[in-house]
């Protein structure tokens, strides 16, 4: 690879692959690695899968990108089916390239609408790869949720809390990623957000959910903002409803959609609301329901998680995080992750390095069968950092 530039801040392991297969991809050796990063968590139905591809060629064979005054039907049955799972009767979606643009336009409009610049979000989340979510030394109140994990009042918040009080009463969206956190996996505590989500509706601002890392099922939900009893403004979505192709959608409820038939919003992208993206995401979406992939995430998912816990010894492992099929196991060390992380490579299971804690978020295919080879494959690696 000497003309790619890496900017990724991951070390490129295997430099060839030359065919994958539901839980699988193969390098140009004939050597067989189990997939439990999901690419970069984006493939929810299985590497190279079929039902999916034939949707993508059937429309590569017509129509796969619409000009400004053309369009296909393939995205308002996308559109459809998008708002549906999301439960946004009577809204609308917009399809993108990315899950960054996602959130960039529901903030775009947020701002729009309320005319306000300030936009809220726990400290620890990740919004994206756009200098407007990375830079937030200005524009941003950063809610810090640290304290929360230890108070006695975890379970309830009360809404006189200090931290609640001092959530500025100008704020245009609070940007919610529930459960991601930056790819450390924590979940903040159902009450809070149903605190702040209060508070900020209460002063009118919106509230935008970032579902790019937890959405499309990776979290045994449809949505992560499921598990909160919370009602979204907007919810943008990206990796796994592409199952690899990239393809995002930000999806807006109709009381939106009405605030702005009276306040017109412009926003074009050479491949906005193109007809390949809406065609994968149309069928992804009728793949997970075909297969019942939800679930098999929902199960699975309480069937890993005790095995992990299983491994904490606080010597090598010092903690697990998991919902559905999302999972962080904290290392006591970033040279023990990185010794386990190659040991694993080595024998033929990818989980995602960072830095001190492993990333395990598999595609939502995933069987009892596959989840028991990597328990004793890990259990082996941890084994051996043991003996040294």
């Amino acid at each position: 690879m000497d003309h790619v530039f890496q900017c990724t801040g991951h070390e490129l392991k295997i430099p060839n692959i030359v065919d994958s297969r539901g839980m699988y991809v193969f390098d140009d050796q004939g050597k067989q690695y189990m997939d439990l990063e999901s690419g970069v968590w984006c493939i929810s139905a299985g590497h190279n899968n079929p039902r999916i591809n034939v949707a993508m060629i059937q429309r590569i064979g017509t129509l796969l990108h619409a000009g400004f005054c053309y369009s296909s039907e393939t995205l308002e049955e996308a559109a459809q089916a998008v708002l549906r799972i999301v439960g946004f009767k009577d809204g609308k979606c917009v399809f993108l390239c990315s899950g960054s643009e996602g959130i960039e336009i529901s903030r775009q409009i947020s701002k729009h609408l309320t005319g306000n610049s300030l936009s809220m979000t726990l400290h620890d989340s990740y919004l994206g790869s756009y200098a407007s979510v990375t830079d937030r030394s200005k524009g941003w109140f950063l809610f810090n949720w640290e304290a929360c994990k230890t108070c006695d009042k975890i379970d309830s918040c009360d809404p006189s809390c200090r931290l609640l009080k001092d959530i500025p009463i100008d704020v245009a969206d609070f940007v919610f990623e529930p459960g991601s956190s930056s790819g450390f996996v924590r979940f903040p505590p159902k009450a809070l957000i149903q605190n702040i989500v209060e508070t900020v509706r209460g002063n009118g601002g919106k509230i935008v959910i970032n579902e790019v890392t937890t959405g499309v099922g990776r979290t045994g939900k449809w949505f992560g903002y499921q598990h909160y009893g919370i009602q979204p403004d907007f919810v943008a979505m990206g990796k796994g409803i592409g199952n690899g192709y990239p393809v995002s959608v930000a999806a807006l409820t109709k009381p939106i959609i009405e605030e702005l038939e009276e306040k017109p919003f412009h926003y074009a992208q050479s491949h906005q609301n193109d007809p390949l993206g809406a065609s994968a995401a149309n069928a992804v979406i009728k793949e997970i329901e075909t297969k019942g992939l939800i679930e098999n995430a929902e199960r699975m998912g309480k069937l890993l998680l005790p095995r992990l816990e299983a491994l904490v010894d606080n010597e090598v492992v010092l903690e697990v995080r998991g919902r559905g099929l999302m999972f962080a196991v904290d290392m006591i060390d970033a040279e023990t992750t990185n010794a386990v992380y190659s040991d694993l490579l080595d024998i033929g299971y990818i989980v995602g390095n960072r830095g001190t804690s492993f990333r395990i978020d598999p595609p939502l295919i995933v069987t009892e069968e596959d989840l028991n080879g990597f328990i004793e494959a890990f259990k082996g690696a941890l084994a051996a950092r043991k003996k040294l």
